[in-house]
């Protein structure tokens, strides 16, 4: 699967500031951890972002935006927004799942203990 490279330059851009984030290779495009849990994710096909299962419904009623599905089955708490949703609603999914991530205790070497090679975000410019 293809990478979105606007979209990755954008999430890049738009969390350059955050603490404790990495950024590394996973379901096909990147994916951006903080503290350890993975916070959204970029690919051909739009944007992966955490909100939590509190707020499901809510990011699931805005445009461009449907259920991550995994093995056909939606998982609660995870959103897509696809290549339609735009920026506006990219944001607010994004601002969302910060604050739940944020809400999580964070992981002590969760990763390192998967055996992961992750890599510090780096800072870039860049807009979609």
């Amino acid at each position: 699967m293809a990478r979105n490279e606007a979209l990755d330059s954008w999430l890049r851009y738009i969390l350059r500031e955050e603490r404790n984030l990495t950024e590394k290779a996973m379901f096909g495009g990147m994916a951006w951890l903080l503290n350890g849990h993975l916070l959204c994710g970029s690919r051909d096909d739009g944007m992966l972002a955490r909100v939590g299962p509190a707020r499901n419904a809510w990011a699931l009623a805005l445009p461009g935006v449907g259920p991550m599905l995994m093995r056909d089955r939606a998982l609660d708490g995870w959103v897509r927004a696809g290549p339609i949703s735009g920026a506006e609603t990219r944001r607010r999914l994004l601002d969302t799942a910060l604050a739940f991530v944020r809400s999580l205790p964070p992981k002590e070497g969760g990763e390192k203990k998967r055996g992961a090679k992750a890599r510090p975000a780096a800072p870039r410019s860049g807009r979609v």
